[in-house]
């Protein structure tokens, strides 16, 4: 029989229902007062009011009245507790295993000597007032005999964006975008960039430029709408662009790579009672792996592992490090207090049905993605990642925000958990998408690249992140993910904007 319910620490005062159960029900001693859904939480002791609340042996809040045995614990009697922690840095610091064997994987070796998982080409926008020309370049070409011609190019990607004028020209909001848009041009999964603006915006073409080449093979082209003299003419040229950037790339093929040149950005979207339980703990097996054959994996959205940051600096490398973690979490508070927002805005609704309820709760289920590795660098986002090993990107919990980041700072692959079902891709980079629990990868297969719901059935993390692992490695060298056969990844570029739009 499949278990009830489960209890992640002897320190928890809450279980977890591992099936809808119902009034009367007994787990773990005690008689539920009323109906408690899957993904949810049952009090496992009587707690007074105000009294802190242990899952995972953490603090995830405090009783906001007071809450009986059997009781369901959730948005009605739970809420946040004072955020207030004691960090300690490299308290935990352990150094990985070495790997048995040396693995490799099917990539493209690009000039710059990075590796690209996919071969794409892209038209890149500085500008929201581009981004129509870039789609009309993108799409004639696509009608174009040569095109229909190639063997090797997966594609050509238009990416359009909503910003890049109507702002200041030296803050925060434009060194964002800029390195967001310049890590994009750089990424290895593109095999060619053209670049178009229209002139006149704030984000200007030949400061993104600048004075050395964008692209160390040469594969980069750039127009301006104004000076070609409008869009007909942008098109025709744009077109002949492309032409001459896909001879090129025609030429690219796969080789064996070490997977040490795989950088793995981390995610988790749409997130349920499970997802600290099943699909980000086995990520973090996987990520483990990965960095213990030298490669790198990259956990993001600050504002999803806050009051669990205690857990990252106790594992970072030097005090630095986690110092810049801290600099960042003091970052978060700020701006969502100048912006009259709180940082427990976030579980969303769709969370709080899965069963989570404070964000303390949902951090520490969405650090486990990041493993025991090692923390060996904090970096802003978009900023390109020169550290091999386990790092934290700066990031929004708005997944396709995040992503953007992470592709920009150089990631050639996304694995996606999700509890609740999350349908999305992130061209040029593939996405594998992890089912949290058995009944929605069921629902949902034809999006979920994996299920991990079967660890519930006896499966165990370390089989499971195995698994993941060697999926890695197959997506990595050609395998089509959901995503990818479904044709996702034309609306998810998302830079983050910050400050005024003017």
């Amino acid at each position: 029989m499949k278990p009830d319910h489960i209890i992640l620490s002897p320190e928890d005062d809450v279980a977890i229902a591992l099936a809808d159960l119902p009034a009367g029900a007994a787990i773990a001693g005690v008689t539920l007062t009323s109906h408690v859904p899957r993904g949810h939480k049952v009090a496992l002791r009587n707690l007074e009011e105000g009294a802190p609340v242990r899952r995972y042996g953490q603090i995830i809040g405090q009783a906001s009245r007071a809450i009986t045995a059997g009781e369901h614990v959730h948005v009605q009697n739970l809420g946040m507790s004072v955020h207030a922690l004691e960090h300690d840095f490299g308290a935990d610091l352990r150094p990985l295993p070495a790997p048995a064997e040396t693995r490799t994987f099917q990539g493209y070796r690009r000039a710059d000597g990075r590796a690209g998982t996919r071969n794409y080409l892209g038209v890149l926008t500085s500008v929201n007032c581009s981004g129509s020309v870039a789609r009309f370049i993108a799409e004639q070409a696509e009608k174009t005999d040569w095109f229909r011609a190639l063997k090797n190019v997966d594609g050509i990607v238009p990416i359009a964006h909503s910003s890049g004028c109507g702002m200041a020209g030296d803050n925060e909001g434009y060194d964002t975008l800029f390195r967001t848009l310049q890590g994009y041009a750089k990424n290895p999964n593109f095999a060619g960039i053209l670049l178009v603006g229209l002139g006149c915006e704030v984000m200007q073409i030949p400061a993104l430029v600048g004075k050395a080449r964008l692209r160390a093979d040469g594969q980069f082209k750039h127009m301006i709408i104004q000076d070609q003299g409008g869009t007909r003419r942008t098109v025709e040229r744009g077109v002949e662009a492309l032409r001459e950037l896909a001879e090129v790339a025609e030429n690219c093929r796969r080789e064996p790579i070490p997977v040490s040149e795989l950088v793995i950005g981390m995610q988790c979207g749409g997130s349920d009672g499970y997802s600290g339980i099943t699909a980000n703990p086995a990520l973090g097996v996987a990520s483990d792996l990965l960095v213990a054959h030298g490669g790198t994996t990259i956990l993001s959205e600050t504002s999803e592992i806050y009051g669990a940051e205690h857990l990252l600096t106790r594992r970072a490398v030097s005090r630095e490090v986690g110092e810049k973690l801290l600099d960042r979490i003091r970052w978060w508070e700020d701006y969502t207090a100048r912006n009259k927002g709180e940082m427990n805005n976030n579980p969303s609704p769709g969370n709080k049905r899965g069963g989570l309820t404070t964000i303390l709760e949902k951090s520490l289920g969405a650090v486990a993605k990041g493993g025991s590795a090692p923390l060996a660098g904090v970096y802003l986002f978009a900023e390109p990642i020169d550290s091999k090993g386990f790092v934290f990107m700066d990031s929004p919990g708005y997944d396709p925000c995040s992503v953007t980041g992470q592709v920009a700072s150089g990631a050639n692959l996304i694995v996606f958990t999700t509890g609740r079902g999350s349908v999305s891709g992130y061209k040029p980079v593939p996405c594998i998408k992890v089912a949290t629990n058995s009944e929605m990868f069921v629902r949902m297969e034809g999006d979920m690249d994996l299920n991990t719901g079967d660890i519930l059935e006896g499966v165990t993390l370390e089989e499971k992140g195995r698994e993941m692992f060697e999926m890695f490695l197959r997506v990595a060298s050609g395998e089509i993910t959901k995503s990818e056969s479904l044709g996702f990844g034309g609306a998810e570029f998302v830079p983050w904007q910050i400050g005024a739009v003017m």
